[in-house]
């Protein structure tokens, strides 16, 4: 699915609201297309993540301020937009090499589909997150991504039923380690960069 006009962005929002209204029907759809893994990243992963990395630099320092400074967030915000991306594809290479140990098939490209989409949910609520009042629904949207990704290992890695649950317990366990360290240096840059500027003193 490219992603390069007015028409081709309606056909992102669309398959958001598919995958995520509709996930039964469009993981089938998923897996007969063949979006080169650029296009995928860059068209889909990269606008939402994108967007909720605004979303996240607008709320933390007008709507809701955190103490750090504008600039810090900002690099910040840029850190986690790339790691978010890049975590991503990490996790459809761990989706692809656990694949045997659960009887499924490997294929990388597939598993990028899979983690992309999953993701889905995690970002657009990131978007509302602007909105303190919004932000518990992060958490929903979690346990959405994991239902997500337990019917994507099933339909596009050919995962039996009887271990999808196990495959998707792993890959989640390992996409949590992975965000919780990346969350773990964002939050280092954004201390280093108030440390620079001199608005927090080192004790």
């Amino acid at each position: 699915m490219r992603v390069s006009g007015k028409e081709d962005a309606m056909a992102l929002v669309q398959r958001v609201q598919n995958i995520c209204l509709k996930p039964n029907q469009e993981w089938e759809v998923i897996a007969g297309e063949s979006t080169p893994t650029a296009d995928l990243l860059k068209n889909y992963a990269l606008p939402l993540a994108g967007a909720k990395a605004v979303a996240e630099f607008i709320g933390n320092s007008f709507v809701r301020p955190v103490g750090f400074s504008i600039a810090s967030l900002l690099v910040a915000g840029v850190v986690m937009l790339g790691i978010s991306v890049g975590a991503t594809y990490a996790v459809a290479l761990i989706i692809d090499a656990l694949a045997p140990k659960f009887g499924a098939e490997k294929g990388v490209a597939q598993g990028l589909k899979v983690a992309v989409y999953s993701a889905t949910p995690v970002w657009v609520v990131g978007i509302l997150g602007i909105i303190p009042s919004l932000g518990a629904l992060v958490w929903l949207a979690m346990l959405y991504s994991l239902y997500l990704l337990y019917l994507g290992l099933q339909r596009l890695m050919k995962c039996p039923a009887e271990k999808a649950l196990a495959y998707t317990a792993a890959v989640a366990g390992c996409w949590l380690g992975i965000m919780i360290v990346a969350s773990m240096v964002v939050g280092g840059i954004a201390a280093a960069g108030m440390v620079a500027s001199g608005t927090l003193p080192l004790r």
